[in-house]
């Protein structure tokens, strides 16, 4: 008895040690790169961002930001502290990091000796019963900052590393399979530890998606913000309308000419009454 239990453990034993060193060999099996592709932007502003997995790409971002970052400075009289503003964008040279997964997935962008770090973070909910209601978001934002990187922050009182954060936030919500498509700014208000000062991102001409890419380089069909939604509603209508007045036009004077036809057709009765009664 005492042997069968020990025989049961030490296979038990190898079965863990198994399962431990192929989970480790899978993950050092699944290499992942990242390229910045920004220069292939006609865009000056707009950066392109790609993380591939084995060989695949398994997530693509396109999109311009900006970065509005209060941050305090030392009055004239040495006492009061002013608030100023930093206005930052994402240079093309950045470095980036990618990380890949079946729910959860991450973009990281740092530049100036990682003085600036952004990171999105992306989540896939996916629901059992009913396939086609499954959907991405991203779910946190976060900007790492430092206020002594002199380029941007001037004379900072007390200069420093802060972290600006959104968390568990659905932004962006997307049908699972498709790619986030919106030229239009959408803003974000990130909550910094620099005494809860209000960061604002601004992403625009943005195209994005972190999961479930069929094909190499190629992003899933497109789902259109509301705002480029209502653009493109308010483009097309004047159009719509006008077709349609056309239309109007060409079947009320279809309609008269017939009426006319059919006018000409029938006899003319005499207008002095008088000659009914030789009829």
């Amino acid at each position: 008895m005492e042997r069968s239990g020990f025989r049961t453990m030490e296979s038990t034993g190898i079965q863990l040690f198994t399962f431990v060193f192929f989970s480790i060999l899978s993950c050092i099996l699944a290499e992942q790169e990242v390229e910045n592709l920004s220069g292939l932007s006609t865009n000056p502003d707009k950066d392109i961002f790609v993380v591939r997995e084995n060989g695949t790409t398994c997530l693509m971002a396109e999109f311009a930001v900006k970065f509005v970052v209060p941050y305090d400075v030392l009055a004239l009289n040495g006492i009061d502290l002013i608030t100023e503003q930093a206005s930052l964008s994402l240079p093309r040279g950045a470095e980036i990091e990618g990380k890949c997964g079946n729910t959860e997935a991450e973009i990281q962008i740092s530049w100036i000796n990682n003085a600036y770090t952004f990171r999105i973070f992306f989540m896939k909910e996916v629901h059992n019963l009913s396939k086609g209601n499954d959907i991405w978001k991203i779910s946190k934002v976060q900007l790492v900052y430092d206020t002594s990187e002199t380029s941007h922050f001037i004379n900072a009182n007390s200069p420093g590393k802060h972290t600006a954060s959104l968390h568990h936030q659905s932004v962006l919500v997307t049908p699972a399979g498709r790619s986030y498509e919106c030229q239009a700014p959408q803003t974000l208000t990130l909550i910094s530890t620099d005494h809860q000062k209000a960061i604002t991102v601004s992403m625009s001409d943005i195209q994005i998606q972190p999961f479930d890419i069929k094909s190499d380089f190629t992003f899933g069909p497109a789902y259109k913000c509301i705002t480029d939604q209502r653009e493109q509603l308010e483009e097309t209508l004047p159009l719509i309308l006008g077709i349609i007045l056309g239309l109007v036009i060409v079947i009320t004077l279809s309609v008269y000419h017939v009426h006319l036809k059919l006018t000409a057709q029938q006899p003319q009765l005499p207008r002095d009454r008088s000659l009914y009664k030789n009829m």
